[in-house]
Formats: structure tokens, C-alpha cells, sequence
């Protein structure tokens, strides 16, 4: 049966999708060989799972916290940093690596395990969103598959069987906290109420991304790359139940969904056991009578301009999306940190991207060049 088991390694193992990675697993026995568990800084958490898990290699973040699980578990290879990330993503006896690390961390690990011919469950936006066209040339020049383990992107990849037959992609977004408030009230939110995400619970990043509706516009960068589409046929759907994850619509008008109440483990389970369908932990938990009714409307953009500002920034290409990302990302933790207001992400983000020098086709290395560039100015902007 061990020969028979998918080996797989965790990129991020103690965040909201890693350990729910390690939930499937778990209710999953014989079916997956865990290994490289790969944390942060969440040491208590690691170490609970290596104590399920029993991987081969643990990599942490620093190399202090590296020493303390050295000390505890004496017959597991320790790694940390960057190049302990790329030591995990160069060992060819994984069949597949799930990248569930939050930001541009996770994209030359990606990579690295692409190069050596590994398959990718991706759960890092930052790696499409940054350098989508170079990921996806060497996906295809290398033959490896790269399951999307976002909902959206699971479930429009769940739905397509001929990508020549697609007419458009329909994204679904929950609207988050401040659907049904005004820009006034949306404007002076705190980060608590940002935080109260009605129907997902996810890392703070991405909550606050939620609620201003750019985490569905990187979304669609996301979906661009992915699925060759161009971005006119991608199109976002606000949906406040979240149980219609995302939709296709084929050329003959047919239109075809994937359903299930907000639930993370379907998409993981679904990338990680890519081709085959199992049993697992979200098995008959769906209901069409529980389910009730379901809503769609139209995003409202004046509301939530970071939107459209995606839009922009994905056709423009080149680096524009990082020029996006990084200032994003960095207005974001300032408003977790109270130093700014919910509607000063879009003015910073905005701002950088009308200064911004566009690299129509950049290399690996200028886009993390500019990435660097982006976020010192935001930070010196502050």
C-alpha cells in the first residue's frame, strides 16, 4: 500500500489551508506520504504536527526556530529559510507539492519544484499574480500539472472539460462585510469589522482583501493565467451565500456551476487526490433544500474601485500586477496595523500604479525587483 501512496510535501503547513490539508489527510489514511512539513513561525502548531505526521524533513522559517524542533525531534532533517524551502521543492521523490505560504515567498519555490518536474497544488496568489506568464511556459514545457486550490479556480477547473468550447468564466464573490453598507459606513469601518468575514474564515491578508474586493481581482488575474482566457470573458458574480463557488459558461449557452456550502477541504481534497474522487471529510454534507435560495448581483464598483483597478493592471501585463500586489499588500498591513483607513488601500495602490514603470516582459528577477521597488515607496508614502 506505501507504494501506492502520493508523496506530497506542505508549503505553509501551519496557515488556515495547511492545516486543513492536514485534515484531508488525516481522514484520508493510505492515500498520501506527507514528506516536508514547511511552517513559520508558529512553532506550538508545527510541532503538534509533525507529532501526526511524522514527515521525513520540517522546515521552518528562521533559523532559531529550526534548533527547537531540532532539539525535541532528533530523527527528522531540520531546514529553514528560503533555501530550506527550495531544498524541499528540488527532492524528485514528491509527487506533488502543495504551496500554501502567503506572498511572493511562495513563487520561486514553485518554481523550483516545477523544474524538477513535481505537480503543484497552488494556494498562493502571488505566484500567478506576479509572474503568471513565465509560471505557466514552464508548466507546460515541463508537462507538470498545477491544480488551483482556491474555490473559485477549483471549482471553474472541476467544470471544464474542453477549454475550446468556453465561451467565459464566472467568478463568485461573497461581497463580504460591507455589501449591503454604504461607502460612508465602508470608509470608516475598523479592522474588526473588516475582519468579520460573513461566510469564510480565512488569514487576516485575505480577509481584508475580501472586503474591499481585490483578493477577486487578483482572483481573475489569477483565472487569466490559469485557463488562457482573455480577460473580457471573465466575468465576477457577487453571490452572498458562497455556495455557488464559480460557473462556465460553454458556447452553446449552456452554463455549468460547482456547488457546496463554504468549505475549504472539497478544493484541497479535490487538488490533492487530482485525477481520482474520494470520500472525505465534506462527503454528503451538501444540501439543495438547506441550500435555499440563491442570489446573484451585479459588483458594485464605485464601491469597490480595487476591483476594476485588477482589471486594469492584468490587461496592462507586464509588471503591473506586481506593481498591484505589492502595494496592496503593503497598504493592507498598514491598516491592520491602524495606521491607515479601509479606503486609503485604493488610494495607495491606486497611486502606485499610475507612477508606476511598466516591464512589458519581465524576468524573474526584475519582478522581484520591482516588487522591492514598489514596497519601499509604499512604506516611504506612509
Amino acid at each position: 500500500m506505501d507504494g501506492m501512496k502520493k508523496k506530497i510535501s506542505i508549503l505553509g503547513s501551519t496557515g488556515s489551508i495547511g492545516t486543513q490539508a492536514i485534515e484531508v489527510i488525516e481522514k484520508m489514511p493510505g492515500y498520501f506520504d506527507v514528506q516536508a512539513l514547511c511552517g513559520g513561525d508558529n512553532i506550538s502548531v508545527l510541532k503538534e504536527q509533525i507529532k501526526k505526521i511524522n514527515p521525513k524533513i520540517v522546515c521552518t522559517k528562521s533559523e532559531e526556530n529550526a534548533k527547537l524542533i531540532r532539539n525535541e525531534f532528533k530523527n527528522i532533517k531540520v531546514l529553514f529559510g528560503d533555501e530550506g524551502l527550495t531544498e524541499v521543492c528540488s527532492d524528485k521523490t514528491n509527487d506533488m507539492i502543495l504551496v500554501a505560504v502567503s506572498g511572493k515567498i511562495g513563487l520561486r519555490p514553485t518554481l523550483t519544484a516545477i523544474e524538477n518536474k513535481i505537480d503543484i497544488a497552488l494556494a498562493n496568489k502571488e505566484t500567478l499574480v506576479m509572474a503568471g506568464d513565465i509560471v505557466m511556459k514552464r508548466v507546460k514545457e515541463k508537462g507538470v500539472s498545477l491544480l488551483p486550490v482556491d474555490s473559485e479556480h477549483s471549482a471553474i477547473h472541476q467544470c471544464i472539460k474542453n477549454l475550446n468550447e468556453v465561451a467565459g468564466l464566472i467568478i463568485t464573490a461573497s461581497g463580504g462585510p460591507f455589501r449591503t453598507k454604504s461607502v460612508d459606513e465602508m470608509l470608516k469601518a475598523t479592522v474588526e469589522q473588516t475582519l468579520a468575514h460573513p461566510k469564510w474564515h480565512m488569514g487576516k491578508k485575505i480577509t481584508i482583501d475580501s472586503a474591499t474586493l481585490m483578493n477577486k481581482g487578483l482572483e481573475v488575474i489569477e483565472a487569466h493565467h490559469l485557463f488562457n482566457m482573455p480577460y473580457e470573458k471573465i466575468n465576477v458574480v457577487v453571490h452572498p451565500q458562497s455556495i455557488v463557488h464559480s460557473a462556465i459558461e460553454y458556447i452553446d449557452g449552456s452554463v455549468i456551476a460547482q456547488l457546496g456550502f463554504p468549505s475549504m477541504h472539497i478544493p484541497i481534497q479535490y487538488a490533492l487526490s487530482y485525477p481520482k474522487r474520494t470520500e472525505g471529510i465534506e462527503t454528503k454534507s451538501f444540501d439543495f433544500i438547506k441550500a435555499g435560495r440563491l442570489d446573484f448581483e451585479e459588483p458594485d464598483y464605485a464601491k469597490f474601485p480595487c476591483l476594476k483597478l485588477a482589471y486594469e493592471a492584468g490587461k496592462e501585463g507586464g509588471t503591473y500586477p506586481v506593481c498591484l500586489n505589492a502595494a496592496n499588500e503593503e497598504a493592507v498591513f498598514a491598516f491592520l496595523e491602524g495606521r491607515i483607513h479601509l479606503g486609503d488601500i485604493y488610494k495607495i495602490t491606486a497611486k502606485m500604479i499610475d507612477e508606476h514603470d511598466n516591464i512589458s516582459n519581465p524576468s524573474i528577477d526584475e519582478i522581484f525587483e520591482q516588487d522591492k521597488i514598489i514596497r519601499h515607496k509604499v512604506k516611504s508614502l506612509l
